[in-house]
């Protein structure tokens, strides 16, 4: 990849695919936009998270604190457009930060059933996602399990979930 100032933009020269990059900032405009609530080119820092996460990309908490820091507007708390676009473009052309194929999602939350009941108690995924890996807040659990937990019976069906958890690598 080389830069192509007079363009203002990358130029890629690998295997003809210049034509994707401008399909690649139009995705990132558009789900950064939907987050830039003063229509000023700039989003809130805790919203990044989110957008990424909208492209197709899991990073992990110390990436996503990584990616912040490259791109964040002088400690200001806001991510302007100009330093994210390329930064994300980047981010997306080597494919970085991919989603957790459906048969591993499968499998943790298989292991996570000793019992084999096919959905999950919101204390013990409650239980898992605070005290193991990367930590969850009881607030964030709190909204997922309103999300994810069946309104019925106040169990999580993982196998689901698991179509909701998952992104098609294709769209």
């Amino acid at each position: 990849m080389t830069d192509n100032k007079q363009s203002g933009g990358p130029c890629l020269l690998v295997d003809g695919t210049e034509a994707i990059v401008p399909d690649v900032h139009k995705k990132i405009k558009a789900a950064f936009k939907l987050f830039d609530y003063e229509s000023n080119n700039k989003v809130d820092v805790r919203e990044l998270g989110t957008i990424i996460y909208s492209l197709g990309c899991f990073p992990t908490q110390a990436d996503l604190h990584d990616i912040i820091a490259e791109v964040e507007e002088d400690h200001t708390g806001y991510i302007p457009l100009d330093k994210f676009l390329p930064a994300m473009t980047k981010v997306l052309l080597e494919h970085k930060f991919p989603p957790i194929p459906e048969d591993l999602l499968l499998q943790a939350f298989e292991v996570l059933d000793k019992e084999k009941k096919e959905y999950l108690e919101p204390e013990e995924l409650t239980k898992h996602m605070t005290e193991e890996g990367e930590l969850f807040t009881q607030e964030e659990m709190e909204e997922m399990l309103t999300a994810l937990a069946d309104h019925e019976d106040n169990h999580v069906y993982y196998k689901d979930l698991i179509s909701q958890l998952t992104i098609d690598p294709d769209l």
